[in-house]
């Protein structure tokens, strides 16, 4: 294959790649923004997504898009509902402490790694793609499917945009993360804020779970590079920037996709690590933070 074809085919794969790690990184992004909470267990939830995402759709019998559809429901769902409970259960008797929920967050990675272990297993799972067709363009066949992960990811994006900046939900959230004692005294209930906010950054790590699945394969060990990749993409994009953290993902995305086909993954990972070490010395509240007064 020709250089071009080849840069086209790199790009392709690591707009793929972006696209799921957008929406893995912003829910990371919205639960540091609002909570000021450092969610070590946030791969684990990326996981549990996916290990779901296979149990569904091995349940659903008929056409695979029945059950990638359901798992498309059932999964964030339930990881929601994981992250509700351990919200309440544990960071909201920890009083949101910012040193004490990281200890108890890496907790809650090991129990979520050691349930899935248990009740799934060591193997590593496909799912069956809701579709399988192959575009052919003028140089070489590509997924249809890869294709549909960025659309879909563009969709989720959007709608959470929508939500943070047009509805009255989004402008509790964001008083809540400028001052959690004028929201308090303005009658607003941060408890079930940070619930929801929690609840909500790990159904949007489930739902990049279920799109990326069909792609890779389900493993009890999958959490632990879409948790390196999230927090890379926070520190350079900014705290609480979806701009910044779509601007981010964009750039971590196409670069590793490109250099790990021209060169090598390990190469990707260095680069990544030296754009976080430039941004957090010359520019550390992001490309598109605010700066701290």
């Amino acid at each position: 294959m020709a250089f071009g074809p080849h840069l086209l085919l790199a790009a392709l794969e690591g707009l793929v790649q972006a696209a799921v790690l957008a929406l893995t990184a912003l829910g990371l992004s919205l639960v540091f923004g609002v909570m000021r909470v450092v969610n070590v267990a946030h791969g684990e939830f990326f996981m549990l997504g996916a290990v779901l995402a296979w149990g569904v759709t091995t349940a659903v019998s008929g056409h695979p898009a029945l059950g990638f559809a359901a798992a498309l429901v059932v999964a964030p769902l339930a990881v929601g509902a994981v992250a509700l409970l351990s919200e309440r259960l544990v960071l909201r008797r920890l009083d949101y402490n910012p040193e004490a929920t990281i200890v108890a967050t890496i907790g809650l990675l090991y129990i979520l790694q050691q349930a899935a272990l248990t009740f799934y297993g060591p193997e590593a799972r496909p799912v069956v793609p809701p579709f399988n067709i192959r575009l052919q363009l003028p140089w070489f066949g590509y997924s249809a499917y890869k294709l549909s992960v960025i659309g879909a990811s563009a969709v989720v994006l959007a709608a959470t945009w929508f939500v943070l900046a047009r509805t009255r939900i989004g402008l509790v959230m964001r008083a809540t993360q400028y001052d959690r004692e004028i929201a308090t005294a303005f009658g607003i209930p941060v408890e079930r804020v940070y619930a929801g906010v929690f609840a909500l950054g790990a159904m949007l790590a489930a739902v990049a779970a279920v799109l990326i699945v069909p792609i890779s394969q389900a493993h009890y060990l999958m959490g632990a590079d879409p948790l390196l990749l999230s927090f890379i993409v926070v520190i350079i994009g900014g705290l609480g920037s979806l701009r910044g953290t779509v601007v981010a993902a964009l750039l971590i995305g196409l670069s590793d996709g490109i250099v790990s086909v021209f060169f090598s993954p390990t190469l990707a990972k260095i680069i990544a690590t030296l754009a976080v070490a430039l941004v957090l010395v010359f520019r550390p509240q992001g490309l598109f933070g605010q700066a701290a007064r």
